[in-house]
């Protein structure tokens, strides 16, 4: 089991004699392992706290810099995560050509991140919050984060993007999506 977890790169592994004989008749070499320096994260549900650590702390290097309130850095610096991560689903999948493949795009980013996205009634919840854990003692502050984020990710999704509203309820995310109308310019 141990040479699948180096092959895999969790565990590296060098040959040494632990005992103090050498040469002939010394025996075989000790194979021993350590673990490796590469990182791995496990969590299930899926969580994305470091991408939430990452935002709010480009968000108080920002606001340091700017003299700006470190909550709208916060929330600027999300729409704009978001806004990337639509645009990578719209770059993969093409411009959504109605607002119901503009929510089912939307759906399907948010899924590659954790949120577990559920079609209810024309609407779609999403039954699992990546930043839970922060989310329960600072929900404001994460919420209105997580809101931005999926705010900015919608956004991208033109000319049909979905709307993002705060609905929040118990054991889910508190963002909703909603189809949305033709954005005309």
């Amino acid at each position: 089991h141990l040479d699948k977890l180096e092959a895999e790169g969790l565990l590296e592994s060098e040959y040494a004699r632990l005992g103090g004989r050498r040469g002939p008749g010394a025996g075989r070499p000790a194979k021993l392992y350590r673990r490796s320096a590469r990182e791995i994260s496990v969590s299930l549900p899926d969580r994305e706290y470091e991408l939430a650590g990452q935002l709010m702390a480009d968000a108080i290097d920002g606001a340091a810099a700017t003299g700006d309130s470190v909550i709208d850095t916060l929330y600027r610096l999300a729409t704009i995560r978001g806004r990337s991560i639509g645009q990578e689903a719209a770059a993969i999948q093409g411009e959504p050509d109605s607002p119901r493949a503009a929510l089912s795009m939307a759906a399907a980013a948010l899924t590659r991140h954790g949120y577990e996205p559920r079609d209810v009634g024309g609407r779609v919840v999403l039954v699992n919050c990546p930043f839970h854990r922060l989310a329960q003692t600072h929900t404001q502050l994460v919420c209105g984060m997580n809101h931005a984020l999926i705010s900015g990710l919608t956004s991208a999704l033109e000319p049909h993007c979905p709307i993002a509203g705060l609905e929040p309820g118990s054991g889910r995310c508190c963002v909703v999506l909603r189809s949305g109308s033709p954005v005309t310019t």
